[in-house]
């Protein structure tokens, strides 16, 4: 079984911030395929006295919200990763926002894997080209490996209610269809209207919500969707997964290799239950959309990734590092959400 450090809370007081910041290292990753307009991928790495962690917010995130991240990423260098029960998970594929003639060229990214998670409702986009994105990942694993795959759909709040509606009628079958409308309301009306055939995720109405607790209250989803670093790290996602009392897919938030091992950890953490014995497969194989990553790539066999927690390799560390300007912002973004965090 994968070794870990075995601490059960997060560092309290916090670490010192100067601590944090001498032991950081900001990387800038290129992206193989575009994704959530990114074409490069910037993190803060920080090398703890327990492990590596990652503060990676999304770029317009403030400090409010990425303090979450922050958390996460001092309770893995100080503290460490939770104790896995498995030595591997199933992970889904992950197919962006491109056209239908690309998506051939992306599935090939993911060998052995049977789920495959297409993003929809892109700015800019119809409905007619995320039928024609689902349709060719449909065709595409038939074609290359033979078998008929599950296909779950994210519109990141992207829909109306009708429009999601629409969609859920018109995408074929669904494993779920996630974040399809803004807010828990709507979730709770989108269920209501198509839960006989299509079942309902919830993201960001867990992630980003003053109450995350709300989605199970109110009935309004099947599956929570829960990414480690916007939870404020796996300790938090854990507790939450036992109380949300919804069954759970643990996805990636475009981590580095740094961040998809707590993802690996967290999974790999949970308890099996009645609905899930296994958990379902998770969104972490989002390394295959770098060019080149902080680690040597996790082998994805089976559609499985090994539950592992390598160091980042040095030499990639100085190869991918970010420009003294970059590193300077980044600094400056921990220094705001360790006041938030300090406060």
């Amino acid at each position: 079984m994968p070794e870990t450090a075995q601490p059960q809370s997060q560092p309290s007081p916090l670490p010192p911030l100067d601590d944090i910041l001498a032991r950081a290292h900001v990387v800038a990753l290129p992206m193989a395929v575009k994704f959530r307009g990114v074409t490069t991928r910037e993190a803060l790495l920080i090398d703890g006295p327990a492990g590596w962690g990652e503060f990676a917010p999304f770029l317009e995130y403030d400090a409010r919200e990425s303090s979450a991240w922050l958390r996460s990423a001092l309770e893995c260098a100080w503290v460490g990763l939770p104790a896995p029960r498995r030595e591997s998970v199933e992970v889904n594929a992950t197919i962006p926002a491109v056209a239908a003639v690309e998506v051939a060229g992306v599935v090939k990214r993911y060998p052995g894997c049977r789920t495959f998670k297409v993003k929809v409702a892109e700015a800019g986009q119809s409905l007619a080209d995320d039928i024609a994105r689902v349709e060719a990942v449909r065709a595409a694993v038939r074609k290359l490996y033979g078998f008929e795959p599950r296909v779950r759909v994210d519109a990141n709040r992207g829909w109306s209610v009708d429009q999601a509606i629409a969609a859920a009628h018109a995408l074929g079958e669904l494993e779920y269809m996630e974040q399809p409308v803004a807010s828990v309301a709507e979730l709770r009306r989108v269920r209501d209207a198509v839960g006989d055939f299509c079942r309902v995720a919830a993201d960001e109405s867990i992630r980003k919500a003053e109450d995350p607790y709300l989605v199970a209250r109110e009935g309004a989803a099947d599956v929570g969707v829960m990414k480690v670093a916007p939870l404020g790290g796996p300790r938090r996602l854990l507790r939450l997964a036992d109380e949300l009392a919804l069954d759970v897919t643990v996805a990636s938030a475009l981590d580095t290799g740094v961040g998809i091992a707590a993802g690996l950890f967290t999974v790999a953490a949970l308890p099996a239950t009645e609905s899930q014995p296994e958990p379902a497969a998770a969104g972490l194989a989002t390394s295959s959309l770098f060019i080149e990553d902080v680690i040597e790539p996790r082998p994805l066999v089976d559609g499985r990734l090994p539950v592992t927690n390598p160091a980042p390799d040095p030499a990639r560390l100085e190869g991918l590092v970010a420009s003294g300007q970059r590193r300077d912002w980044w600094f400056e973004r921990v220094r705001r959400a360790y006041g938030f965090l300090a406060g």
